[in-house]
């Protein structure tokens, strides 16, 4: 029975091989992806966002976050003031404007 088992020698003076940067280049390429695919469209976004709310002036056409579509009347630090129908305005904070939309969109 002995001729099937093969004996396993080890050999002399081979130290276990340390992790070198063969270990550290596959977290680095997760969080490289991570950073490209997520974080900075995101920022972008955002920035994009940030820039068009400061932008907005009296008689702008805009939609809000809950899709109501509105006419400025009014601009304020934090609220604007929305002509949604005839003799109804609504105030919504600056933040909430997802969008502004082409003159002549809002019928009257």
């Amino acid at each position: 029975m002995d001729f099937f088992i093969q004996s396993a020698w080890a050999q002399d003076g081979a130290a276990p091989a340390a992790p070198g940067l063969g270990g550290f280049i596959l977290p680095l390429v997760f969080i490289a992806a991570l950073y490209f695919l997520l974080i900075r469209p995101q920022a972008k976004r955002a920035k994009e966002h940030t820039a068009m709310v400061s932008g907005l002036n009296k008689g702008d056409e805009v939609v809000t976050a809950g899709g109501v579509l509105g006419k400025i009347t009014e601009t304020g630090d934090q609220f604007v003031t929305l002509k949604i129908a005839a003799n109804t305005e609504i105030r919504v904070q600056r933040n909430t404007i997802s969008a502004i939309v082409p003159k002549g969109t809002m019928k009257d």
